[in-house]
Parts: structure tokens; C-alpha cells; sequence
């Protein structure tokens, strides 16, 4: 069967693309994000995964408002980068895991999940970030990916509890797959931020450092909170957090924490990243 070799939690903040396409990794705003990552880099590099599911949500791009799934899978070959308003971004497409991908699709409907299947669709910076941080920019991606989105944008969005339950299901879905494949499960998005009303530009900090060091072994409460609870304290944009739940569930109750980074302000956002071991 397949093999969970870890848990990885990040931000997916489309500044860091820029920052990385415009070559100011190593400028004093950004130079303390980005050598963060640097551990987690080499943990990637280490662990040498096959397969990246990689679960975030679209920003506007792919889906808009009048067609906004609750959840969707990608099962296609490839998915080549979207265009966000000024041009496909120079990264290289995708390769994807298509045979686990419609493992996945099959056990979530098996589990009572009704996932929009998508057989041809591209991608955001919701995916793209997450693995140039983790993998660089290479002349091709050493991982296939699965792409799963959650809504975290329209009202209503899912709940946490049901995050975590499809989190149990991923799992079980990757161990049954008949394969020898290395799968690294990335939950995306977040920290704390918010891009419009009276709160626009806010940070909980606080919150932030909390979320990092109890999402390992102290995630009962963040499981347990409503969504209101998630927008309360993380800003509207910062519920999309509940995304991180999916990849802790499909994780042992107790995992080991090898890597965490907090860096705030990344753009308008709290930013960083946890790696997961099963313990």
C-alpha cells in the first residue's frame, strides 16, 4: 500500500511567488520567511516523497462565485499554472498522480464525500507556493501531485468537523491504494489575515503562534471550533486554516513536530509552516 511519510502545513500567500519571481528572496523583508522554509526544504529533500496531495482552495481563478464546489479533486495528467491577471507564472506544470487520484475520488464517495471530479483544470498560487517553498524551482517537479480544493471563500464554507472527517478518509483512501507510492500531505493556507471590511489588514499573532504550536498535539480545540470561531480569530481570509485540519486527520493522533516556522508580516498576513511526523 501506499506510505504517509508526513504532514506538512503552510501558507500559500501570493506575495511569496512575487517575491520569488521578482528575485527578492535574499532582501531584508524577506530573507527571514524564506530561510524558515530552509529546514523544511531539506526534510522534503530527505524524505524524497512521490506524491504531494496537496489540499487548498481556488482564489477567483478557476472557480468563480456563480460555480463555487465545496470540494474538488483533480484527476487529469497535468495541470498547467494559471493565469491570476498577469500572465501564467514561469513554474513548470504539474505531472498528475492520476491513478491515486481517482483512488481518492472513489474512497471519498465510498465515505459519503461528494467531490466535484475535475478532469481538466488548472492552478493557482493556492498550490504553486506550497511547493516551490518545500521544493524550489526546478526544471521539473520530483513529486506528482493530487490537487484537492476546499471552498474557503464563499458562504458557507465547509465545516471544520467535516475537514477533519475527510481527513480520516484521505488516509484511508492512501493506505488502501495498491501502490509502493510516498505520499506527503500538504494542508495549505493561512495564517491569520483579512482583505476587506473593518478589519482589513488584520494579524492575530497570538493566535498564530498558538495555532502552530498546538495543531501538532494539542488540536482537539481547533477541530471542535466553529466557523465563526476560525473567522473571529484568524480574520475571514485566515479560516481558510480549517484546510490544515484536513492533513492533521489524516495523520496519528500523536505526531512528532520537525520543523515549525512564524513569520509575520508576509504581505498582509501571518506566515508559516509546520512539518508532521506520525510518532
Amino acid at each position: 500500500m501506499a506510505e504517509i511519510i508526513g504532514g506538512v502545513g503552510t501558507s500559500h500567500v501570493p506575495s511569496i511567488g512575487v517575491a520569488l519571481d521578482k528575485g527578492l528572496a535574499e532582501t531584508p523583508d524577506w530573507k527571514p520567511f524564506f530561510d524558515g522554509y530552509i529546514p523544511g526544504k531539506k526534510w522534503m529533500a530527505d524524505k524524497k516523497p512521490d506524491v504531494a496531495v496537496v489540499i487548498f482552495n481556488d482564489h477567483g481563478n478557476t472557480f468563480f462565485l456563480d460555480r463555487v464546489p465545496t470540494f474538488a479533486i483533480g484527476v487529469a495528467d497535468s495541470y498547467k499554472p494559471v493565469d491570476e491577471g498577469w500572465g501564467p507564472r514561469a513554474v513548470p506544470e504539474f505531472e498528475g498522480a492520476v491513478d491515486l487520484s481517482w483512488h481518492i475520488v472513489d474512497t471519498m464517495v465510498e465515505n459519503h464525500f461528494d467531490p466535484l471530479v475535475c478532469r481538466e483544470i488548472e492552478v493557482d498560487h493556492g498550490l504553486q507556493v506550497p511547493l516551490e517553498l518545500f521544493f524550489g524551482r526546478p526544471e521539473h517537479w520530483p513529486v506528482k501531485v493530487v490537487p484537492i480544493w476546499v471552498n474557503t471563500i464563499q458562504y458557507p464554507i465547509p465545516t471544520p468537523q467535516r475537514c477533519w472527517e475527510m481527513g480520516k478518509v484521505l488516509r484511508k483512501a492512501i493506505e488502501s491504494f495498491p501502490g509502493d507510492e510516498r505520499v506527503v500531505i500538504m494542508g495549505t493556507g493561512g495564517l491569520s489575515h483579512q482583505l476587506q471590511g473593518s478589519r482589513a489588514g488584520f494579524i492575530n499573532r497570538e493566535a498564530d503562534e498558538a495555532w502552530l504550536d498546538g495543531i501538532a498535539n494539542d488540536y482537539e480545540k481547533y477541530r471542535n471550533m466553529s466557523r465563526k470561531d476560525y473567522v473571529d480569530q484568524f480574520g475571514s481570509e485566515g479560516a481558510e486554516l480549517i484546510m490544515w485540519l484536513v492533513m492533521r486527520a489524516a495523520m496519528n493522533p500523536h505526531v512528532e513536530m520537525k520543523h515549525r516556522h512564524y513569520y509575520a508580516p508576509a504581505s498582509l498576513t501571518g506566515a508559516g509552516m509546520v512539518v508532521l511526523e506520525n510518532a
